[in-house]
């Protein structure tokens, strides 16, 4: 399948003229997984746009703990970079590539441009920042009104939701994204194993109810 093709799949509600300034101006970028894409205080030069795979964004606090923020998906941009590029910031966050990712790279410079010509971006770019807004509330509700074993699920659901039912996620990734201890997640994962929630295998779990 051709670029154009791609962006017309993942990306079907924009102008035609603007798929071309995308073929354009963007680079195609293929990052192995593992590779971290963004780091913390590094300026942004580029809004991500997804093509395939999954990237992982997740903030350190000062003793490098982290905490899961929210995944970007094939057909989706991320936010972060299109805010930072627009105010030519540098990112808070960080963003590792989960999977192999192809994603499409667009210099920051056509942002204000786009924005005043293609009425597709602007709607684009306010839904971008409406899902994020939204995924915000939902972490905040998470931490702010959960125990660590309701937080747990509700993660342990977000995973299966974007990878299947069976997720390769190590006790200690699970408790990074958390910001908790690999024993707790562990104790806790046996709990809901017990309960007949899931299955564990070595490095993965596996989501058994319905």
């Amino acid at each position: 399948m051709s670029d154009l093709s791609k962006l017309k799949e993942l990306f079907p509600e924009l102008e035609e003229e603007l798929y071309d300034e995308l073929i354009q101006v963007g680079v195609v970028k293929e990052i192995p997984a593992g590779t971290t894409i963004l780091s913390v205080a590094q300026p942004i030069r580029t809004v991500m746009m997804v093509l395939d795979g999954v990237v992982k964004l997740y903030q350190e606090d000062g003793e490098g703990d982290e905490y899961f923020v929210y995944h970007i998906e094939p057909g989706q941009a991320c936010a972060v970079s299109m805010v930072c590029a627009y105010k030519q910031e540098k990112s808070m966050v960080t963003a590792k590539a989960v999977t192999d990712v192809i994603m499409l790279t667009v210099p920051l410079d056509y942002m204000d441009k786009w924005l005043q010509r293609y009425k597709s971006w602007h709607y684009f770019v306010i839904k971008t920042y409406r899902s994020r807004y939204e995924e915000l509330l939902r972490t905040v509700s998470e931490i702010a009104f959960r125990n660590m074993d309701e937080r747990l699920e509700f993660y342990l659901k977000r995973q299966v939701k974007q990878f299947g039912n069976h997720v390769k996620l190590t006790h200690q990734d699970i408790a990074n994204d958390l910001n908790s201890s690999r024993e707790v997640i562990s104790r806790l994962m046996k709990k809901m194993e017990k309960n007949g929630l899931i299955s564990i295998h070595r490095n993965s779990f596996e989501w058994i109810r319905d």
